[in-house]
């Protein structure tokens, strides 16, 4: 009975274990609909891997971030990104990075978030005001600092975050993201400038605006995009 107890252990705390270490993996772009043809394939969750023997030291190497990014747009910013699309010995590494650039007086990286990685961010010249918002389920609490030359803030998955250059003169910080392929969503962007557009009821009403004012908003994000 004792060594069949200790089998039966045993047993359960295999099961366990491959059930524990058994997941989905995170996705590495927006969706990847189900095929059944695999001859109709056009996708994997991430990239295709080049046969190792194939690689080479271009493959780990990216040269630019020293170049500053071009502000003179309407959110005064430039993302340059370093990610698996253009550094391809990033696939399956699961990081990822990125410089800023910020106009001068008020500059901004607009509320953002990223669904697939945590974002830790270090200023390298200048001062900005930066936060996050948690979900709904910690009543949205508002986490801010202003960071200078030296600071780092994170940024954790998912959340609602931004940045803007509160000084004088132009700034630049530094993020990597626990992910090859981060992604962004712009709220902004997202929900006034969708395409096709939301109806515009459904926005008046959870952004408590008059529906004219939201028609006119989708307007000038549509024009943006084109």
């Amino acid at each position: 009975m004792k060594g069949f107890d200790f089998l039966s252990t045993l047993l359960i705390l295999a099961l366990a274990s491959s059930i524990a270490s058994a997941y989905d993996p995170s996705p590495l772009q927006d969706f990847c609909v189900a095929i059944d043809d695999p001859k109709q394939a056009l996708f994997v969750n991430g990239k295709f891997c080049k046969n190792p023997k194939l690689a080479n030291a271009n493959d780990f190497f990216f040269k630019g971030l020293n170049i500053p990014g071009n502000t003179n747009n309407p959110q005064g910013s430039n993302v340059t990104t370093v990610n698996v699309d253009n550094l391809k010995g990033l696939n399956t590494l699961g990081i990822s990075l990125v410089r800023i650039d910020y106009a001068p007086n008020g500059g901004q990286n607009p509320p953002h978030t990223h669904p697939r990685g945590t974002e830790i961010l270090v200023v390298l010249e200048g001062t900005l005001y930066v936060g996050f918002v948690s979900s709904n389920q910690d009543n949205n609490r508002l986490f801010t600092k202003i960071l200078n030359k030296g600071d780092v803030f994170v940024f954790p998955i998912g959340q609602i975050h931004f940045q803007v250059n509160i000084g004088h003169t132009p700034a630049v910080a530094f993020a990597g993201l626990s992910s090859q392929n981060a992604g962004v969503i712009t709220i902004a962007n997202t929900v006034f400038g969708s395409d096709p557009s939301i109806y515009p009821d459904v926005l008046a009403k959870a952004f408590k605006l008059d529906r004219n004012i939201v028609i006119n908003l989708q307007k000038k994000f549509l024009a943006e995009r084109n």
